[in-house]
């Protein structure tokens, strides 16, 4: 599954702190703030989403328009928030773009609430796997059945491979 780029240009650095903006409501605009700092944006519009490039590297991408980072972003920033941990059974799984199920939850986030946009991370080295949406609250997440996060993107997809 490829992605068709239409196009491609830097943005003004004010629109770029309009996005890092957002991006701080979902994090603490502490942890993001510096990563990027001074990097010029390079907004790359798909038919999938649009995906902001920091030095050729997708760090952001915008399902419906969100701001949210990616996996290569969220292992650059290692954020503390938005974050749903599962232990080694289910990370063969989500790395094959597989949705996270109940069981294979260790830890979540409560803040998360149903709808946010989450990291999905593995129990060991606390590394990104994927992307995705939350489909219950971070306090509902860890149980014996159902489906918890929906998969929009994950290691090795074709938004982690979007370079120049």
């Amino acid at each position: 599954m490829g992605i068709h780029t239409r196009s491609r240009h830097y943005l003004r650095s004010s629109d770029a702190k309009k996005i890092m903006k957002e991006l701080g409501k979902a994090f603490d605009p502490s942890d993001i703030g510096d990563v990027f700092k001074g990097k010029p944006f390079e907004l790359v519009t798909t038919d999938v989403c649009d995906i902001i490039l920091v030095e050729d590297v997708p760090i952001i991408f915008m399902p419906d328009g969100e701001p949210f980072l990616t996996v290569r972003g969220a292992l650059e920033v290692k954020p503390e928030a938005r974050i749903v941990v599962v232990d080694a059974g289910a990370t063969r799984f989500v790395v094959n773009g597989a949705d996270v199920m109940r069981p294979g939850i260790v830890q979540a986030d409560p803040g998360i609430k149903e709808g946010d946009l989450v990291i999905v991370i593995e129990e060991a080295h606390r590394k990104a796997l994927a992307i995705g949406r939350a489909l219950i609250s971070g306090d509902e997440m860890i149980g014996d059945s159902g489906k918890a996060v929906k998969s929009l993107h994950y290691v090795g997809d074709a938004i982690w491979e979007v370079t120049r």
